[in-house]
């Protein structure tokens, strides 16, 4: 009469034990904690986005995922972020193509002077781009999803109209557009961004080349009269939200899909958020009574001639390096011409009507 008992109080017992391994592997699942590193500081409208994309993980997965965010490269500096990322000191990251030129030749064509009109078209261009490319040189991280900010502009101290004008200006610029300011007859000043207003005030630099939200955001408007809006050689800076490889492929399916759907939605964020910053910009710096001086379509082609080196150069640097350059410039200029064709309410709807996977 005993054995029953015990059988019986086995059984129970391998229950319970059953039930008590499914908790814990439940609990692990429940506490998925991953570090990102921005090198934006936490103000900037852009770190806003990582946030609200970290803030929706966290909701869709029901909590399950944690997302620890690190501004102003306080994890990993700007020019680390991507070996960062690879070597596993942060699980996520945001930083510039463009901080470690030479790594990624194929998506350094995402940042030449092409005529970007704007962030939206500059952030589905580069999505896009990368998903018909699908470029060796990302092949050791997880690529979330990209974005970039609008067209690089020309902002003086003095109103520059023509290129006669700006021949021999001291342009702050950096990376690309030093390259571009070069090859517009200019001299190229660099420096970073903090510094700028004081080197505009002081008349060290006679203007500055970059996105006309800096204007605002860097106060740059105070210390300057005019923007020349040569939108014909808008240049961006493509950026990338990466996680390492093995941390990705460590987690559950239905959390790397969750994390695969917020990333494309937050294509749309990132592209409104430039786009709305660079708004921004202009509003501020109408309001101080500068002047935003369009060219001509004749002066344009000047313009657009003047910066051919810069596309040359970059042909030449990456045809050693096995890339198929000239095809990747054509694909990104085709890309931006849809642009002035439709307008587009969602990168879903770029996709569709552009044939992106």
């Amino acid at each position: 009469m005993k054995r029953p008992c015990f059988t019986l109080l086995l059984t129970v017992s391998a229950v319970l034990l059953w039930v008590v391994t499914l908790t814990a592997i439940d609990c692990r699942a429940a506490d998925i904690t991953l570090t990102y590193s921005i090198f934006f500081p936490s103000t900037h409208g852009q770190a806003k986005a990582a946030d609200a994309w970290a803030k929706e993980v966290e909701k869709r997965t029901q909590g399950r995922v944690k997302i620890n965010l690190f501004y102003g490269g306080t994890l990993t500096q700007a020019d680390q972020c991507f070996d960062g990322v690879l070597n596993g000191i942060s699980d996520l990251g945001m930083s510039c193509f463009a901080y470690t030129r030479g790594r990624f030749p194929v998506m350094e064509a995402l940042d030449l002077p092409l005529g970007y009109p704007s962030g939206q078209a500059a952030t589905y261009v580069a999505n896009g781009f990368y998903r018909r490319w699908q470029p060796r040189e990302l092949g050791g991280v997880k690529l979330l999803y990209i974005h970039a900010h609008g067209p690089g502009l020309l902002h003086s101290v003095k109103p520059i109209r023509t290129l006669d004008e700006l021949k021999g200006k001291k342009i702050r610029s950096t990376g690309l557009s030093a390259k571009v300011v070069t090859a517009l007859g200019a001299i190229p000043v660099a420096m970073p961004q903090g510094g700028t207003y004081e080197a505009l005030q002081k008349g060290i630099v006679d203007g500055t080349f970059a996105p006309i939200e800096t204007l605002k955001g860097w106060k740059q408007a105070e210390v300057v009269k005019s923007t020349t809006e040569a939108t014909a050689v808008g240049y961006t800076t493509a950026m990338f939200v990466t996680m390492n490889l093995k941390k990705w492929n460590s987690l559950p399916p239905d959390i790397r899909k969750i994390l695969e759907q917020v990333s494309e939605e937050w294509i749309d964020v990132h592209a409104r958020a430039w786009d709305d910053l660079d708004a921004e910009g202009r509003r501020y710096t109408l309001s101080l009574g500068n002047r935003i001086i369009p060219l001509s379509q004749a002066e344009s082609r000047r313009w657009v001639k003047g910066v051919a080196p810069v596309v040359d150069e970059y042909v030449v640097a990456s045809r050693s390096q096995g890339v198929n350059p000239e095809k990747a410039v054509r694909d990104i200029q085709a890309s931006i011409k849809a642009f002035g064709k439709k307008k587009f309410s969602s990168y879903r709807q770029y996709k569709l009507a552009t044939g992106v996977k």
